[in-house]
């Protein structure tokens, strides 16, 4: 989407768009508000501003939405695509990675009682692995400022990805 139709578009059009990135109302809401922007970084720099903090009950709806790393979401909708081509680099095919991570995503659920999640966008099934038992030393205080963190990452990364197309 260029700049110029995003700020010039409905907001139920916008809506459409920056909830696939995150469905967080207030987050959506922020951004939309804020318009206009005179060019992109300003409008991924209010996206991040928008997501720092996100509140507890915000994270535990937006984790709602995520598939476990290294299963493929299912569904037509843009948050699925998305989360589909994000975790592109992770093969369900290789039964050694495969494992790895369902092994790994029982251990975290088992501990956290949520889903592992983390921005695969840009890293090797290895390095999220690797992320994955690190993690798992963690308090569930500092795992909840990680997720928090993973998500904002996710939004701002899609919306940049929006933004560019």
């Amino acid at each position: 989407m260029m700049l110029e139709d995003f700020n010039s578009a409905e907001p139920a059009e916008l809506i459409s768009v920056l909830k696939p990135c995150i469905d967080i109302e207030r987050w959506v809401s922020e951004i939309i508000d804020a318009r206009p922007f005179s060019t992109n970084a300003e409008l991924l720099y209010c996206a991040r501003t928008a997501a720092e903090p996100f509140t507890d009950e915000e994270v535990a709806s937006a984790m709602a939405h995520h598939p476990r790393i290294g299963e493929r979401a299912t569904g037509a909708g843009a948050e699925a695509t998305l989360s589909r081509q994000e975790q592109s680099g992770v093969d369900p095919a290789d039964q050694e990675i495969a494992t790895a991570l369902a092994e790994g995503n029982r251990a975290y659920e088992a501990k956290f009682d949520q889903v592992f999640l983390i921005r695969a966008a840009g890293r090797s099934p290895q390095e999220i692995i690797k992320t994955l038992h690190q993690r798992m030393e963690n308090t569930a205080a500092e795992e909840a400022l990680i997720v928090a963190q993973q998500l904002r990452e996710i939004a701002v990364l899609r919306l940049e990805g929006v933004m560019s197309a």
